[in-house]
């Protein structure tokens, strides 16, 4: 089922989400609507505070990126191969010199801008049964799950913006919260929010 996502301004976009057990009510379920919705608005990543739920949950798929020409023929295989749900993650170590990508957010929908990140991450996260996990990455795949990370910390991608660039888009990002904007999926906006 797809989901409609939390668009920009909606107060669980900026809270610390809080860990799961496996004794999350209807968790499988919960992570296959989540992939659906991600699909269905062409993401490469969603965090559960997207989808209203403050919990410590993100998935990706990097297999987009892989048509990137610009890539080596392992950068891409890694990046088409890449698919992996995360939960409770805890970001162990960032290292290597910071580099920038643009980027987006499905629930910023038409903004994009250039984000500053390390190129190198080890994680430790919880896959759906539950085992633990500790794995290092790097390059768009590392880039995506700090972007997804920073989702259960309460951070978006537009809070590590300068204060100027942050000027500049503020009227869209108003838009953004009041609903004033064409997307092709299925969105949940403050304003609509505050009316029931």
């Amino acid at each position: 089922m797809i989901l409609p996502i939390v668009a920009y301004g909606d107060p669980v976009l900026k809270r610390k989400a809080k860990e799961i057990d496996a004794d999350y009510p209807k968790l499988d379920e919960l992570i296959e609507n989540m992939y659906e919705t991600m699909y269905g608005a062409f993401g490469v990543g969603l965090a559960a505070p997207q989808i209203g739920l403050s919990i410590r949950l993100f998935l990706v798929d990097t297999s987009p990126f892989a048509e990137d020409e610009d890539l080596t023929p392992k950068e891409q295989e890694e990046l088409k191969n890449f698919k992996k749900t995360f939960i409770n993650p805890i970001i162990l170590e960032e290292e290597g010199d910071e580099w920038p990508f643009n980027e987006g957010c499905l629930s910023i929908p038409d903004v994009r801008e250039d984000v500053f990140r390390k190129p190198k991450i080890k994680i430790q996260y919880q896959d759906e049964n539950f085992e633990t996990h500790v794995e290092d990455y790097d390059g768009l795949i590392a880039r995506v799950i700090q972007h997804e990370y920073d989702h259960i910390e309460g951070i978006l991608f537009t809070d590590k913006l300068s204060s100027f660039k942050k000027r500049l888009i503020k009227g869209k990002l108003t838009n953004i919260s009041k609903g004033k904007i064409k997307i092709d999926y299925r969105m949940r906006f403050p304003a609509m929010s505050r009316k029931r």
